[in-house]
């Protein structure tokens, strides 16, 4: 056989052997690898945009996706992430519906070498934790209670005024630092006497509101206006994500608030979905604090392909997130407060939205 012939008959041999994954150098014909991506439900546009756009940045860099929505039903979720370590993935990324649920899976993605990224929502009670791509989510607390103070004219002096706590989720750790960070700002007022809740409703075990559903918040802000506002006015309500403030506002709307003598609270909120955007405009709900998911995906991404490559990823929290098992690496994002003042440039401009999708 000349040396030409043999020179591509071997050749040829390799590249039936790549293809076939005979080879070590089967990983470059398939790109980078497998990243499965667990996300907790389609019902919120949040979560449908966080995994859209990881899957879409992951793809730009080389990687095969695995994108699962388990519909806020925790048994789903852990068999989708069961599934999920059977096919072998380098990373897995994982927003939990109940963060204390997955130990046990975790434990079989660790034997198989699989890497774990929280995203957004911390995985508690679990060592098989690698990193953690979030927002600052205490600062988005603080973001909504300062909205409530300068609308008020708390810090002039004002008062007092009448305000109800809602909290997000029990089973989301991230829902006890938006309270824990609102509370930073508002307990001074609320123990001077500046804002009153009328309810006597606080803490976390009081005001939670479980899988965030806004139809239970509408009915615990039914059972507040019809229990403790017959004849007062509620002047302020904290809500912590903008699924809730829509329920909320709907009962505020049911018993004439937002119409005639009876002027809307300030209701803030968080994630600048489409319809509280709206809400905004239509003088209802007054903020929301908006998290870039683009960004956070961007930082997951990058950890990955740092863990890829052998390095550390980048982080800028090694103290605030305990799981209760160990101290998971941060990298933390920003929040931003929008209302009617600056939605436009923040999300518009930015290209977050179209305008067409508010107006």
């Amino acid at each position: 056989m000349r040396r030409k012939n043999f020179i591509q008959v071997v050749a040829g041999a390799g590249l039936v052997a790549l293809s076939l994954g005979l080879s070590p150098m089967a990983a470059l014909a398939q790109g980078k690898g497998l990243v499965a991506i667990s996300m907790p439900t389609k019902s919120s546009a949040r979560w449908i945009a966080d995994g859209s756009n990881m899957v879409k940045y992951f793809e730009e860099k080389g990687y095969k996706t695995d994108l699962q929505y388990a519909e806020d039903d925790i048994p789903n979720q852990l068999a989708q992430i069961e599934n999920m370590v059977t096919k072998g993935p380098k990373v897995l990324v994982i927003a939990a519906i109940d963060g204390t649920t997955l130990s046990n899976v975790l434990q079989k993605a660790a034997d198989s070498g699989i890497k774990v990224i929280a995203y957004d929502r911390l995985i508690r009670g679990s060592k098989n934790v690698d990193y953690y791509a979030t927002f600052d989510n205490f600062q988005v607390g603080v973001l909504q209670a300062q909205y409530i103070e300068t609308a008020l004219g708390l810090k002039q002096g004002k008062g007092p005024f009448n305000i109800e706590l809602f909290g997000g989720s029990p089973d989301d750790n991230n829902a006890f630092f938006f309270y824990n960070g609102a509370m930073s700002v508002l307990k001074p007022y609320i123990d001077s006497g500046k804002l009153v809740v009328r309810s006597k409703q606080l803490g976390m075990d009081k005001v939670s509101t479980l899988r965030w559903d806004g139809a239970v918040a509408q009915a615990r802000m039914d059972n507040l206006l019809s229990a403790f506002y017959t004849n007062s006015h509620v002047d302020a309500v904290l809500s912590p994500y903008d699924g809730l403030s829509i329920g909320i506002i709907s009962s505020l709307k049911g018993v004439g608030y937002g119409s005639g003598q009876s002027p809307m609270p300030v209701v803030t909120g968080q994630d600048a979905e489409v319809p509280s955007i709206k809400s905004i405009l239509k003088k209802e709900q007054t903020s929301t604090v908006f998290k870039d998911t683009r960004e956070l995906a961007k930082v997951t991404v990058n950890m990955v392909d740092a863990l890829m490559a052998g390095k550390q990823p980048e982080v800028n929290d090694t103290k605030t997130y305990d799981n209760g098992v160990k101290v998971v690496p941060a990298y933390l994002l920003k929040p931003v407060t929008v209302d009617a003042a600056n939605w436009k440039p923040v999300l518009v401009e930015s290209g977050y939205y179209k305008e067409s999708q508010i107006r």
